[in-house]
């Protein structure tokens, strides 16, 4: 096997494993931003935990046919970066989203989720959800208030008769 091969096969197994552990991945075209943007965006996503690189397509492509992921080829086209986000599945979306409407180059492509590849119009609905804590304090807030209120109707009704 020829050293080129070779490289090539480590790079498709370290995509592979990125995508393997990856909550979230989500696909943009990076064309025409600045060096000072993108510096800056990396700087933001590696501090959010976020692993952000730009991959040959046709590699990403052989990655995600092992892990029997269908449907990114179509977005595989031009300058592609790739943001795998492995703590929170819409974290990488929304920071990215964010950027795009601060930097007006940063294209957002698409991105594979649970399974499931979403178009641009589903990344940027993604990154309008919560991340799952917040959504789960809100449903805990919910439960919580009139359990509260009962409490205090029970004790009022009590403090009444005593």
């Amino acid at each position: 096997m020829n050293k080129n091969k070779q490289v090539k096969e480590v790079k498709v197994n370290e995509i592979a494993e990125k995508l393997g552990k990856a909550k979230s991945v989500v696909l943009v075209s990076y064309q025409g931003i600045t060096v000072e943007q993108d510096t800056a965006l990396r700087k933001k996503l590696r501090e959010s935990g976020i692993d952000y690189k730009v991959y040959k397509n046709t590699l990403v492509s052989r990655a995600a046919k092992s892990l029997n992921i269908e449907g990114l080829d179509p977005y595989l086209e031009g300058p592609v970066s790739i943001a795998f986000g492995y703590e929170n599945e819409t974290l990488a979306a929304k920071l990215l989203s964010d950027f795009a409407k601060e930097s007006k180059k940063l294209e957002l492509k698409a991105a594979y989720v649970d399974g499931s590849v979403l178009d641009a119009e589903g990344v940027k609905m993604l990154a309008t959800i919560p991340s799952k804590e917040v959504l789960i304090g809100k449903f805990l807030g919910s439960i919580k208030s009139p359990l509260s209120n009962l409490v205090y109707m029970l004790n009022a009704v009590a403090e009444s008769k005593a």
